[in-house]
């Protein structure tokens, strides 16, 4: 799996909407915070348009996407939230484009669509992080732990090189009292997954996502206990929690892993994979910033 050239200050980002539409007031705080970054923000046209639910008809938001791949001036890529309409942009995607120019791709919630797409199809790191019509105003930490991840740091090589097999926990400045051990043991795999409600909505489609072997990450927003415990009995009986090698639950706001104790205990505690719990990462501040498609332990 390649890592995708690091950002550098005065770098040009591109800032879409692949999901549903933006805030203005919004958006505006999260473009000033990208400059704040040492970026320069190309905000582009999705970002400023309504169609019913969604950014902009499919065509415009896809357009959108291809463009800022493409373009040799942007360096990186901002979803600018997230919503629905990621899953909708699948069918029309040209991966081949989007695996010559592997780059910095940033987001969470519905962009786990394209997270899972991106790096099963075109063999590059993506991350699971904060967006700026989202995240980026009144959250130090969060934006502190996406700057470590994203931005090159002294000694690192300027190209996407290979990446190595890196630790969860490394460089996490924050407080982790709050994540607990499940099922103990050592795990190392690739990491993939994201929204539970996305990681439902691929099964049976050409956009499934594979676990095998893989750190299943699971987050969640909203959902009462047994939502949550529907799509991940959902996702248990089409084999996705048996076939990988780890599983870290995110956060699953408002729910706890002590609510959602009979899930975790008759779902996926008998699968027997270390599994921890708690992890601060999803819909939550902070809220960790993840390598997509690396390889990871714990």
């Amino acid at each position: 799996m390649l890592m995708p050239q690091l950002l550098r200050p005065g770098d040009t980002v591109a800032i879409l909407a692949t999901s549903g539409s933006c805030d203005s007031d919004r958006l505006e705080r999260g473009v000033k915070a990208v400059r704040d970054m040492g970026l320069i923000p190309l905000v582009m046209e999705s970002c400023h348009l309504r169609h019913d639910f969604l950014a902009g008809p499919d065509a415009i938001r896809l357009r959108d996407l291809h463009t800022a791949f493409a373009s040799p001036e942007v360096r990186g890529i901002f979803v600018a939230r997230g919503g629905y309409g990621a899953a909708r942009l699948l069918p029309y995607m040209d991966f081949r484009l989007i695996a010559r120019n592997p780059k910095v791709f940033v987001g969470y919630s519905d962009v786990t669509a394209l997270h899972i797409a991106i790096t099963q199809r075109c063999g590059f790191v993506t991350f699971h992080g904060p967006m700026p019509a989202v995240d980026f105003v009144g959250d130090a930490a969060t934006l502190e732990i996406l700057c470590n991840m994203i931005f090159e740091r002294h000694g690192q090589q300027p190209t996407a090189s290979k990446c190595g097999t890196t630790n969860i926990w490394h460089g996490l400045d924050i407080d982790l009292s709050g994540v607990i051990s499940i099922v103990p043991g050592h795990a190392r795999g690739r990491l993939t997954g994201g929204n539970l409600t996305l990681l439902a909505a691929s099964l049976g489609t050409p956009f499934e996502i594979d676990t095998r072997g893989c750190i299943l990450f699971i987050e969640e927003t909203g959902e009462p206990p047994y939502r949550v415990d529907r799509l991940i009995n959902q996702l248990k009986q089409a084999s996705k929690l048996s076939q990988a090698a780890g599983i870290v639950l995110g956060d699953f706001s408002p729910e706890t892993p002590e609510t959602l104790a009979i899930t975790i205990q008759e779902l996926i505690v008998p699968e027997g994979k270390p599994t921890l719990a708690g992890f601060p990462s999803g819909h939550t501040s902070p809220n960790v910033t993840l390598p997509m498609g690396a390889t990871v332990d714990f």
